[in-house]
């Protein structure tokens, strides 16, 4: 069944705030090389119930999942419309991408599935988990096609060959959380409770493992145009470069708001530069990795909850707070 609800909004226009700091430092796509102006605009969700994990359509509509209302909605910024696409009852949707072809992938939290939507005909398809207790929570995209996922629960990274709707999972250690793709199609997962990324060779099987200070609690993880990776140290207040090639941490980075900012989403535009949200403080850092400086800007409602983030063709910032229930942009 398809619930559709559109209507007119008018834009919340608030400045950000911006400072810079010098000499402290999807999953995020690397698009976008704009000037920043910190100019932002909010917009209330139509269904205010945990709306998490924004991505970018062919066209430009944010799409974006409704966890606890079982739903998926999109928003399309030149007409500042909504509409919302209704899920199976206890899908609890999350993880949510566009892949190449225009479809809406995203992860049943709920009902241990992989959904599709195909937003042009408001047809959804399900993919079984062989586990009945998998949780799927980060999505990503291969070059081939195939989307990859982890399962916090059984400490698992799933495959779904869209070719065959097969479904191939992996044992890869406790609380896998984030997920990214590097240049040689190696997987990178952040494993949260055991403050330690995992390596996985698609192509081999391997498993390679890089420890991280006690109580990091690493959180996203995105890919710089120059191959380093970024992750969000969520229990140091810092953001993390590493060099995937070595394994190794090459620098980290202290954010504005200290060791309890609680760095969380993820993203790195086309020009290099880092974005991250601090969950704990309502600002979105943006990081000037060659210059060493950072930009602030603060939102404009309180306890917004930035849990991802995905930044458009022309390096627009766009944000959907879990808490305020508000999709936002930084321009």
């Amino acid at each position: 069944m398809v619930h559709a609800l559109k209507f007119w909004l008018f834009a919340l226009i608030a400045l950000g705030a911006s400072l810079s700091i010098a000499g402290a430092s999807d999953s995020g796509a690397n698009t976008g090389a704009r000037t920043i102006t910190g100019q932002v605009a909010e917009w209330p969700v139509p269904t205010p119930k945990f709306a998490r994990d924004p991505a970018v359509g062919p066209d430009g509509s944010i799409y974006f999942a409704v966890k606890r209302g079982d739903r998926i909605a999109r928003f399309e910024p030149k007409t500042k419309l909504f509409h919302e696409w209704d899920l199976p009852a206890g899908m609890m949707p999350r993880g949510l991408l566009v892949a190449r072809d225009g479809k809406v992938i995203f992860g049943g939290a709920g009902n241990s599935a992989i959904g599709e939507l195909d937003p042009s005909s408001g047809k959804i398809k399900l993919y079984k988990l062989p586990s009945r207790d998998g949780d799927p929570y980060t999505l990503g995209q291969d070059t081939e096609d195939n989307i990859w996922f982890t399962e916090r629960k059984g400490g698992k990274l799933g495959k779904l060959t869209r070719a065959t709707g097969r479904i191939t999972e992996y044992a890869i250690g406790d609380d896998p959380y984030g997920l990214a793709l590097d240049r040689r199609g190696n997987l990178w997962v952040t494993r949260k409770a055991a403050d330690r990324l995992t390596k996985f060779d698609p192509s081999t099987g391997q498993i390679t493992e890089l420890l991280l200070a006690k109580g990091s609690q690493p959180r996203r993880i995105a890919v710089a145009p120059d191959g380093m990776l970024w992750v969000a140290l969520y229990g140091k207040g810092k953001l993390a470069r590493i060099d995937p090639a070595s394994n190794r941490v090459v620098k980290e980075y202290e954010l504005p708001g200290g060791p309890n900012a609680g760095p969380y989403a993820m993203n790195v535009d086309a020009t290099g530069r880092i974005w991250s949200s601090e969950i704990q403080t309502d600002n979105v850092i943006l990081l000037s990795p060659l210059s060493e400086t950072i930009r602030v800007f603060k939102l404009p409602t309180r306890d917004t909850g930035i849990r991802n983030a995905t930044l458009d063709a022309s390096g627009r910032y766009w944000y959907v707070g879990s808490a305020s229930g508000k999709l936002g942009v930084i321009e």
